[in-house]
């Protein structure tokens, strides 16, 4: 019987992921995420349990880790726990648990509203109004919507 090692995360990364090449074609991509879990005590008081987490992805996942993973934007991490044991230089043993990265879901990246009209136009080359003026008979969910491709990134 197989053993079972699966967990998922959701929470912000608290720096800007690392990519690196270690080997000639692996990518390695290295990330501290942090996820909050709320609760309310004996007390009935509110608590805030913060926790980080170490996440390494490899390969494909890595390289698109490297260009979307910066820093406050939210991720759900499908994964595994990995240990690693070393003897240090006294002679005691060491470890090392984090997670290892098998599927990367990215929250979409907060951008302002000024930033994105001016990006819209320039980005397709076109002089005419701006779009705000082109959506105006389209219901308000919609203006706000950016059409966000699959693969790309997942809403959570």
């Amino acid at each position: 019987m197989n053993q079972l090692n699966s967990l998922i995360l959701e929470g912000n990364l608290v720096r800007d992921a690392v990519l690196t090449e270690p080997a000639p074609g692996f990518k390695k991509c290295v990330f501290t995420m942090g996820v909050n879990r709320f609760y309310k005590n004996r007390n009935n008081e509110p608590v805030n349990e913060s926790s980080f987490f170490d996440v390494e992805a490899y390969n494909q996942v890595a390289e698109w880790c490297g260009k979307k993973a910066t820093k406050g934007r939210g991720v759900r991490v499908v994964g595994r726990l990995k240990q690693d044991t070393w003897k240090d230089e006294a002679g005691k043993s060491a470890s090392r648990i984090y997670v290892i990265a098998e599927h990367i879901e990215y929250k979409p990246a907060k951008k302002s509203e000024e930033a994105e009209s001016q990006a819209k136009p320039q980005a397709a080359g076109q002089t005419e109004a701006p779009a705000e003026s082109q959506t105006e008979n389209q219901p308000e969910a919609q203006k706000e919507a950016e059409p966000v491709p699959v693969e790309a990134e997942a809403v959570f």
